[in-house]
């Protein structure tokens, strides 16, 4: 009988790639935050032959973690071993299993932690596992729209591919896609209140992913952390006025910000350095990975006033950003993406770069955009660095050249 949740599948951009993957390496982990459909999309795609384990159930967790060689005697490969950080002890049998047999695809894997987990896979399966990264749905793939691109760069041949397929780009239709966020449950309205699942996330992310993952002795504190992050969503970050607005020590913000990057709640994304200047900026920039959560933890109660409010511009930014990394992580690809800032405050949203070359790229919350918007790779220039095509992502509807060199693009094609 056909399980009732294969009906409401959503396809996933990673699909392929994993299977591809999966015949070369004998270890593949699928990680990333709580409630993306890590589970769902491998359960999916797997083999009829393939059993499906989860360390959720506290009976064959104990199995795991007290005699890991008799949980494979029941649980032969090509196995599926759902949240594997809960049984790290399993991970010395699967590297012996692996380096007797070496057979592809032996193992999959999935877990919702990196802090303790990626010290164990690193250190057991060291050239035998593939790491792939998955957050929740992309625009593409909520919209069911062409998944098998390639990772979004503002070349012109690949922009021109990314086009045929576009969404809109109105305003309105935007900042409800960013004011509902990308968890498959709210994107496939399995839940339909928004409010309620988020509430839920935030309480079992803090009672069962913080607390195992550090000792933390003031839930409201961090609680006010996970706020005071949200509000600094495509700002650069300052421990020291993150620290005194939630009222803790600067080391606290960053152990606890440390444990919001390692459970994919929040992206670091680092300035872009050369190597004949020292006069940029050394700070990072803040994203939170779904922007759903954020306009939930910053209390912005429709698209409408989030739309209109002061966060307006920057969780536009933030959506951009993630959709970029996820045209990229989803294709199981990583890419090289940075900011830039100089002492002069001169700056640059995004650039990728790929194949030595830069790729600028800037957000802008408008319907027009005027040609000194080219204007954008002027800060590069001298850096001895090769700079390549470079975009305006807006919500202007039409692919559209200001320059010899930079294009408006519609935010509707990512």
């Amino acid at each position: 009988m056909q399980n009732s949740r294969t009906f409401h599948y959503y396809s996933r951009s990673i699909e392929d790639r994993w299977l591809e993957v999966s015949d070369q390496f004998p270890v593949l982990l699928l990680t990333g935050p709580r409630q993306v459909g890590k589970t769902t999309v491998l359960e999916h795609i797997r083999e009829e032959d393939r059993t499906y384990v989860t360390l959720d159930d506290l009976a064959i967790r104990g199995l795991a973690r007290e005699d890991p060689e008799l949980f494979f005697q029941r649980f032969k490969p090509p196995v599926l071993i759902d949240e594997i950080q809960y049984a790290p002890q399993l991970l010395q049998s699967i590297k012996r299993i692996v380096d007797q047999n070496r057979l592809p695809g032996y193992f999959w894997l999935t877990g919702s932690q990196q802090f303790h987990l990626m010290k164990g896979v690193t250190e057991s399966l060291a050239g035998r596992v593939a790491i792939v990264n998955l957050l929740g749905f992309s625009s593409r793939e909520k919209e069911k729209r062409p998944l098998t691109l390639d990772p979004f760069i503002p070349k012109s041949t690949l922009v021109e591919e990314y086009n045929r397929s576009r969404a809109s780009s109105d305003l309105i239709e935007m900042y409800e896609k960013i004011w509902m966020g990308s968890f498959p449950v709210l994107a496939t309205s399995a839940i339909r209140d928004r409010e309620i699942f988020y509430r839920s996330y935030v309480q079992t992310y803090l009672e069962r992913d913080v607390r195992e993952l550090i000792q933390i002795g003031d839930l409201e504190a961090f609680r006010r952390f996970l706020v005071a992050c949200a509000a600094r969503t495509g700002q650069l970050l300052n421990y020291s006025d993150l620290a005194r607005d939630v009222g803790v020590s600067v080391n606290t913000a960053k152990k606890w910000l440390s444990v919001l990057v390692s459970s994919f709640q929040v992206f670091l994304l680092q300035p872009f350095h050369s190597n004949i200047t020292k006069r940029l900026s050394k700070t990072p920039k803040l994203y939170f990975l779904d922007t759903g959560l954020c306009a939930y933890l910053t209390g912005w109660s429709s698209p409408q006033t989030l739309e209109s409010g002061a966060m307006s511009g920057a969780i536009l930014e933030t959506y951009v950003f993630v959709e970029i990394l996820k045209s990229w992580w989803h294709r199981i690809h990583y890419p090289d993406i940075y900011f830039y800032r100089d002492k002069d405050k001169r700056e640059i949203d995004f650039i990728l770069m790929k194949d030595s070359r830069l790729y600028p790229i800037e957000v802008k919350k408008a319907v027009r955009v005027e040609r000194k918007s080219s204007r954008i790779i002027q800060p590069l220039a001298g850096l001895g660095e090769k700079i390549d095509s470079g975009a305006i992502i807006s919500l202007y509807p039409q692919v559209l050249p200001i320059s010899e060199c930079i294009t408006s693009i519609p935010i509707g094609i990512l």
